[in-house]
């Protein structure tokens, strides 16, 4: 048996019916991440003698029969820009003062009171302005199932570990795409749970954290320590305890919308088009009801946002010291450089397009039960692109099928629904009415299940 192999479930079952330790757990993940790690970059701040005391320390629990908690022993990791106390968090960029973060953000927090072992934190490019691997500050990440491809971001580094198996358990971050993106390219599960539902530190307009994983089962298990309330939020939702224990949903006579265009930005691809048709097939055939839902995403809406998120850049840009402004991703400047004649009145009309986008994503799913979509029009792109327009103009046609629902405070995850023709994964997204999390993830359980498309076995390093 290769423990590394194993999900966040099986390796807790193993602990507990002392089949496997937590040390062995460990040493299997490290060998692991040691295979892959210089081919992928996807971690920061690995510490594996730190994972193995930990561990050692956690196997002497289980065997007491005393578990500080329910991950208890687990690899897991965190995003970058989720604060670990006595590290500092560069988000992702080189202009980063590297100041150590005083305490631990909630989800960081969380999981050591579960008594999962964090083992490392993960990659993402500056300021997770986006959806690539590329960093100034992070080696450029790659997608375990082709190196010369991008795994998308900004989870970058989370979506990749996940895809080659470092790992059962990984946190996200996600404003208009930055989990259920990577989750998609990198063939793996990644949920955006509805605003509030994960506490963040700090809390944003439309920006959550949330699981990236290898299935709905363990996303439901991490998410019943990630939901924990915490004070530092302020815009959390009042703590609710929810059965996260996932099962899978049953499909027979669900109203399902399925969208086959976001409206704005780039259509399908054909081979992208052909597996989420696919997978509506798959919920027809269990029993539920596929209609079509038309786009309701317009362009200006999504220029809005852009330049709204441009200003916001080109602020912290311009509180940067000369030096530490020119080692900022070229794209990342020019985008945000090009807010500088915007005026007031157009800084305003971006913002007012969020409450708009809000509006009509909810107007439009409202009849349905869930709503299916691509995660993404394309699958992984070259690895050392930015975006996949390569345009800092044009900085987002790839996330019209995703953005609207952080606006909308909408749960929605992604989960693998076949591969183009070469071999590449495609995301088929879910989403749900706002606070059914568990129902997103039970219909992609029940998903998981039926799904009719050739699954691959997970990618391997390269020999040598």
């Amino acid at each position: 048996m290769q423990p590394f192999r194993l999900t966040a479930l099986e390796l807790l079952r193993a602990f507990r019916s002392r089949a496997l330790s937590p040390r062995e757990a460990m040493a299997s993940v490290i060998e692991r991440v040691e295979a892959f790690e210089p081919h992928i970059s996807a971690t920061w701040l690995y510490a594996p003698d730190r994972a193995l005391d930990e561990a050692r320390a956690s196997e002497a629990r289980w065997m007491r029969g005393e578990p500080v908690g329910p991950l208890d022993g687990v690899p897991a990791t965190v995003k970058d820009n989720i604060a670990t106390k006595g590290d500092p968090t560069p988000v992702g960029t080189a202009a980063s003062d590297m100041i150590p973060a005083e305490a631990d953000a909630p989800p960081a927090q969380r999981l050591r009171e579960a008594g999962a072992i964090l083992f490392s934190k993960t990659t993402m490019p500056d300021f997770g302005m986006l959806s690539s691997g590329l960093s100034s500050f992070h080696p450029l990440a790659r997608n375990p199932w082709e190196l010369d491809r991008n795994p998308g971001g900004s989870s970058a580094g989370a979506a990749a570990a996940a895809a080659a198996l470092c790992g059962p358990l990984h946190v996200g971050t996600d404003i208009g795409g930055s989990i259920r993106l990577p989750a998609g390219w990198c063939g793996i599960l990644g949920l955006k749970p509805s605003a509030g539902r994960v506490p963040i530190d700090p809390p944003y307009i439309g920006r959550v954290a949330g699981p990236i994983t290898r299935d709905a089962a363990d996303a439901g298990l991490m998410m019943a320590t990630l939901a924990l309330p915490d004070p530092r939020d302020y815009a959390s939702l009042a703590f609710k305890s929810l059965d996260w224990a996932i099962r899978p949903a049953d499909l027979r006579g669900l109203r399902i919308g399925l969208m086959r265009e976001a409206g704005c930005g780039v259509s399908p691809s054909p081979d992208v088009r052909a597996a989420v048709e696919r997978a509506a097939r798959d919920f027809e055939a269990a029993g539920a009801r596929i209609e079509p839902l038309a786009p309701f995403l317009t362009q200006a809406m999504l220029d809005g946002l852009d330049h709204f998120w441009r200003t916001r850049a080109l602020i912290e840009l311009n509180e940067l010291a000369p030096g530490k402004r020119a080692s900022v991703l070229p794209f990342i400047r020019a985008w945000a450089e090009s807010a500088e004649g915007f005026s007031g009145r157009h800084v305003f009309h971006g913002f007012s397009q969020i409450p708009l986008m809000h509006k009509a994503a909810v107007a439009a799913t409202l009849p349905f039960d869930f709503v299916l979509s691509p995660t993404a029009p394309m699958t992984a792109f070259p690895a050392e692109w930015a975006s996949p327009s390569r345009d800092p103009l044009n900085p987002f046609p790839h996330i019209g099928f995703t953005v609207a629902f952080n606006m909308s405070e909408q749960p929605a995850v992604s989960v693998n629904c076949g591969f183009d023709a070469d071999g590449l994964p495609i995301g088929l997204q879910i989403v749900g009415r706002r606070f059914d999390d568990v129902g997103v993830l039970s219909v992609a359980r029940g998903y998981e299940e039926i799904r009719s498309a050739d699954m691959r076995p997970w990618p391997e390093p390269p020999a040598g």
